[in-house]
């Protein structure tokens, strides 16, 4: 029996989805533990896109999906994913998934609130999706927010939006200039969201600890990237959860000691979206070849990312964060037909150089790369599958990523679609 965890090692955008949906082969449950619809995990199954927002990607496998406590859950979105799923053929019953009932509620304050600060801080915005995830996530620390558990009590959940919708309309009106909010009008649509999802709506943790006790093998699905997170990212240019692998134990309601294994996944290259600091980003045509040929538009947002070499310093701090046990490699293939790759190995800063992740983006803004660079290769990857038919110099560069962070590659993806994808080492068999 295995139970792993899977997780984003940069700053998003790694390609879990698809290795989710391959390694979900392997599971009985896949359980998404942190984040909300401000992520979009992209799979190409025999040609045909998909992209999951919240529903764990293991359900094109037709695995048990969970929606753990950890995430937050905009319903309109949830459905509007569910009814596409099932109108392409997708088993989205609630046999096949379900959503704890401590998982908290995405209000239409909180979209509001989330488009509102951002428009009222103009060049300060801090670059969010606008989907209400951050003032779903405060809600919840101040201990003012709605569960599922109480979305399924009529009475519960009448009280809770009257006693709230006041301030945020009040916050809402005095202080961003935005439009107030009907109260009736969310009570009116929740109640349908309720009769939907009722279904579907369980003690995750106990069926997981149950399934576990039956010998089930799980698969625990991340969003966003380690650097992205509320405490060891890049703050504030953060998501609002800790998006580390130990974050599968609280968002999801397991003890530490029922992990068995800790994937990262690394882009052969790398990539942010949004606002702040990025060390290795590149400015030239190499740039914008890896941007174009990689296809480096956001999943959920559709913002164009922007790319830079591989970075072992921020790669090195998400092994230590997430006690990554195996490395997967994705998008590999987008570097072919490159003269010389580079690997940024530490950071220059005034004169010193860094090889840990400065906590500091007055630092981190003035920290320059340092460079090792590879020959590169012309041979197409793309339809490799043994990694002994990897041209010698593109195997070069995966051996100076293991030697850099002292962590195996595990897999190694070489295209979009599931079959493209070199598996040297499966956590589960």
């Amino acid at each position: 029996m295995a139970n792993v965890v899977i997780v984003g090692t940069q700053w998003g955008d790694e390609g879990k989805g698809k290795i989710v949906d391959l390694l979900s082969e392997y599971a009985d449950f896949v359980v998404r533990f942190q984040g909300g619809n401000n992520a979009g995990h992209t799979m190409v199954v025999g040609g045909e896109q998909f992209i999951c927002h919240l529903i764990p990607s293991g359900i094109l496998q037709d695995k048990t999906c969970m929606i753990g406590n950890g995430v937050v859950v905009d319903p309109a979105v949830l459905l509007k994913e569910m009814d596409a799923l099932q109108a392409r053929g997708i088993n989205v019953s609630a046999d096949r998934l379900k959503i704890s009932e401590r998982a908290h509620v995405i209000m239409p304050y909180h979209r509001s609130i989330d488009h509102a600060r951002e428009q009222f801080k103009g060049d300060k915005k801090i670059g969010t999706t606008g989907r209400g995830i951050g003032p779903a996530y405060e809600d919840k620390a101040t201990r003012r927010g709605i569960r599922f558990v109480d979305l399924l009590d009529a009475d519960v959940f009448e009280e809770k939006v009257a006693t709230i919708l006041d301030e945020k309309n009040f916050y809402l009106k005095n202080y961003l200039s935005a439009e107030a909010l009907d109260a009736q009008k969310i009570i009116d649509e929740y109640r349908e969201y309720a009769r939907r999802l009722t279904p579907h709506v369980t003690n995750i943790s106990v069926e997981i600890h149950e399934a576990m006790a039956s010998g089930s093998q799980i698969l625990f699905e991340g969003a966003q990237g380690t650097h992205l997170d509320i405490d060891h990212g890049t703050y504030p240019f953060v998501t609002s959860s800790n998006t580390l692998a130990g974050n599968a134990c609280c968002g999801a309601g397991i003890g530490p000691g029922q992990i068995s294994a800790v994937i990262g996944i690394v882009k052969a290259y790398t990539t942010r979206v949004g606002k702040g600091p990025f060390p290795a980003e590149l400015f030239d045509e190499i740039g914008d070849r890896i941007q174009e040929k990689g296809a480096e538009f956001g999943a959920t947002t559709g913002r164009r990312r922007r790319c830079g070499w591989l970075d072992t310093v921020i790669l090195k701090n998400a092994v230590r964060l997430n006690g990554l046990t195996g490395l997967t490699i994705t998008k590999l293939d987008v570097l072919d037909g490159l003269e010389s790759v580079k690997i940024c190995t530490a950071y220059e800063y005034r004169g010193d150089i860094l090889e840990e992740f400065p906590a500091s983006l007055q630092i981190l803004d003035e920290c320059k790369p340092v460079y090792e660079t590879l020959p590169g290769w012309s041979e197409d990857t793309s339809s490799i599958r043994k990694i002994e038919d990897l041209p010698a110099k593109a195997k070069d560069y995966l051996n100076r990523i293991e030697a850099f962070t002292q962590t195996p590659i595990q897999i190694v993806s070489v295209g979009a679609d599931r079959d493209q994808t070199i598996v040297l080492h499966n956590p589960y068999q």
